[in-house]
Order: C-alpha cells, then structure tokens, then sequence
C-alpha cells in the first residue's frame, strides 16, 4: 500500500468506510422492516382471532362462509381452524379440510392461553404460515396467515439494497476520489514549486492557500524553514567569504617574507628578521584557523567541553597571571574579583579562552585599569570584564558578537573579529549567554 499513490489510497479507506457504513445500515434497515412486519402480522392475527371467536359463539355461524365473504378471511393469505378438545376439526376454511393445524401437545398449551406457532406449510397453502391459537369455549380457535407477504417484501427490500448499495458505494468513491485529488492539488503545487527552489535563486517561496486548515500551516511552515534554511546559507556563504579574506593576507605576508628570504636576503641578520617575520605570521594562521575551527564546532552543536566544579576565584586568578605581563608593559592595572565561595560547573580550558578574548579585547582598545569581576545574579554566574575607556559604540552592540565584526570597519586593524564570536559560542555551549554594555562585556552562566 505504501506504493499506492496516496489519492487512491484516501478514495481506497473512503470506501471500505462507506461500505461499512451503508451495509450496517442497510442490515438495521431490513432487521427493523423484519421486526415490524411480524409485529403487524401478529397483531393483525390478534385482531382476527378477537373477531373471529366472537363469529363462532353465534349460533349458526360458519367458518367456511365466512371465506366465502371474505371480510374476516383471505382467499390464498389468511385461514382459520375450530378444533375441539380432543383435537377434532369442528369447522375450517377452506383449503384446509380435516386436518388440525396443531398437535394435541399444542392444543393442551392453547387451552391455557393464546400461542403462536409457526408451521414450514398448511394443507392446501404450501408456504410457511404464522399461527395463533386462542381458547374458545371447550375448543381452541386457530387463526392463521401465511409469510409469504412478509418474505416478499423483504425480497424487495433486499433486491434494492443491492442495487442502490453498490451505486451509491460508487458514487461516494467517485466523490471520495475527486475531493482527495482537490486536496492534493495544492500538494502537488507546491511539490512542483520546492522542484524549481534552489540556491542560485533566493526568496523564492511555496504557494500558500488561504484555506484556514492543515495545508495552509504546511505551507507557512515550509516557507519559514526555507527562510531559515536561506539565512543559514548566507551565514556560511558570508562565513566562508570573510574566512578566505582573513586567511589572504597573512598567506600573503606569509609568502612574501619567504620569497625575501630566499631571494633578496643578503645578511645572516635579514634572513633572521625575515623568518621572524613568517613564524609571526603562521602563529597568526594557526590562531586564526583555530578560531575557525572552533566557530565550525559550534554551529554544528559539537563543541567539546570537559565540565568540572571551578572556582570562580581560581579561574579568574589564572586568566590574571596569563596578562599580568602585558597589563604591566601598558602600565595599566588588571584587578581579579570573585567571592572566594562562588563555584560553578564548566569547562576551564574554554572559558579561560573566552575570558582571554575579552582581557585581550581590554587591554588592546581600551584604557584605564582593567577589572575581572565574577558575581552570583539570581541563581546564575556572570564572569564581567570592564575597563575605563570609552567602550564599544553604541551602534556596534547589536553586532558585537558576530563572527568577523569590528567597531572599526576598516580592516587594516589587528584581529580577525572572531574573539567575540567565539565567546559567545563557548558560553552557549556551557548553557549561557555573552552580553555588552559599553565597557562592561560578560558572559552568563548556569551555576551548574
């Protein structure tokens, strides 16, 4: 069935359902036309029988010309029988002649209240006939009719339900098909729309039918993944673009250092200086394919970490001793604050880095003493890095924490605009956030 396309299979369930549906109906419809007509027939019998008792007491009275009137009586539908206690036939219409109707058990039941009985025939009427039989005096009054109106009927009803039934199952699968196929209609519209979507042509987009239901939610969903999906594709596009460009230069600077050493260095001392030149630079691309490296990790969700318990005094203290020198060289203060019982769980490797980032950020365009401050703020740890300069601009905040971005547009600048970037991405991967307010840069953390 999975191979069967899914419009037959729509008209396919359709159908078993109505199938379903119209044979119960039609078996309700004919047992209750069965139930009736035995109700109408016995009380029919009922009615004649009352009748026909009070016909017999009259003197002079006769079944046999009562046929012949036919006002109590049936030609070919209906008879009655008078037996005496013994089981003699006292009188009888015709075609039934002498012989009773019921045995002498069934007299004996008779005798002591009405009964009904029903016979597979009569003499003279071969066909199953229904019975009643009531106490008349000292003998029993027999009323009778045969089933063969109510077996017709039903014959009738019978033949029509299996006409009318599968006509009417073809219709509802014919309908069942056609409203299947409308409702895949704009299925297949937008099948044939995500054929045509590709990367070369963005914005593009699937129909959507303004139909309040399932296909509409569908399709608004699809367009907000292709949205997204489109955006993502940027990024990378954007993210490969400024990685090539990042990765130029130092290659360049990389290359021209070699080919001046190879080729116009003259002394013991150039060639020295050159080399110091290219291991600066390949530091430089080490670092930077790092960071990308990390950046990568981190939009695919697979950033490693080691947690462990830390103590938020410690690590502070660690990131501390790795700037103390360079905070001297500048001459400018780097002060460590934590609670000495503020602990957390984290990775200490990363987030020295990220922390590193943002000292080095400090130190390298801001001014003033610089602070490495970490709080304990509703339950959650914020690790702060503040100096005194004048902070990032305002307009930079909403970016500052995107891969390649700089305060300074130009690219003449050192760094690759990726230390943000990646503290964001460490402090995501712990469960947290990075923030900035002009000189006040931080990251949030959960304790545990």
């Amino acid at each position: 069935m999975k191979r069967v396309p899914i419009r037959l299979r729509v008209a396919a369930a359709f159908a078993v359902a109505m199938a379903l549906v119209l044979a119960g109906t039609g078996a309700f419809v004919y047992a209750r036309l069965a139930a009736d007509l035995s109700h109408a027939l016995d009380q029919d019998l009922r009615l004649r029988a009352q009748d026909l008792s009070a016909l017999v007491r009259e003197p002079g009275a006769s079944l046999r010309a009562e046929a012949g009137s036919g006002r109590l009586v049936e030609q070919g539908e209906s008879f009655a029988q008078l037996l005496a206690r013994d089981g003699r036939v006292l009188d009888a219409t015709p075609p039934l002649g002498g012989h009773s109707l019921l045995s002498p058990a069934e007299i004996r039941s008779a005798r002591g209240g009405s009964r009904f009985v029903d016979v597979p025939s009569v003499p003279g009427l071969d066909e199953p006939a229904r019975l009643l039989a009531i106490p008349v005096g000292d003998g029993v009054l027999v009323v009778g009719a045969t089933r063969e109106n109510r077996a017709e009927a039903l014959r009738n009803l019978r033949t029509e339900l299996l006409i009318a039934g599968p006509i009417a199952l073809l219709l509802a699968t014919g309908l069942g098909y056609l409203l299947a196929g409308a409702g895949l209609r704009t299925v297949e519209a937008m099948r044939r729309r995500v054929e045509e979507i590709s990367a070369d042509r963005p914005g593009e987009r699937l129909p959507v039918p303004r139909t309040r239901d399932e296909l509409e939610r569908l399709g608004e969903t699809l367009n907000e993944m292709l949205a997204r999906l489109e955006a993502a594709l940027e990024r990378e596009r954007g993210f490969v673009a400024e990685a090539g460009h990042e990765l130029r230069t130092p290659l360049a600077l990389l290359r021209a250092e070699l080919d001046f050493a190879l080729h116009h260095a003259e002394s013991e001392t150039e060639l020295r200086e050159a080399l110091r030149e290219a291991s600066v630079e390949t530091d430089r691309l080490v670092q930077l394919a790092g960071d990308l490296l990390l950046i990568a990790s981190s939009d695919r969700g697979s950033l490693r970490l080691r947690p462990e318990r830390l103590s938020a005094r410690d690590l502070l203290r660690s990131v501390g001793t790795r700037f103390a020198w360079r905070a001297q060289e500048a001459a400018r203060p780097l002060e460590v604050e934590a609670p000495e019982e503020l602990a957390f769980t984290g990775d200490r490797l990363r987030l020295e880095q990220a922390l590193g980032n943002l000292v080095e950020n400090a130190l390298r365009h801001g001014e003033g003493a610089v602070r490495v401050q970490a709080r304990s703020v509703d339950g959650r740890v914020e690790l702060h890095v503040l100096d005194e300069g004048a902070g990032l601009p305002a307009d930079f905040l909403p970016r500052a924490f995107q891969r390649f971005s700089r305060a300074d547009e130009s690219r003449t600048g050192g760094g690759a605009g990726l230390g943000l970037a990646i503290v964001a991405a460490i402090a995501g991967a712990h469960g947290g956030s990075a923030h900035a307010d002009g000189r006040d840069v931080w990251i949030t953390l959960p304790a545990s």
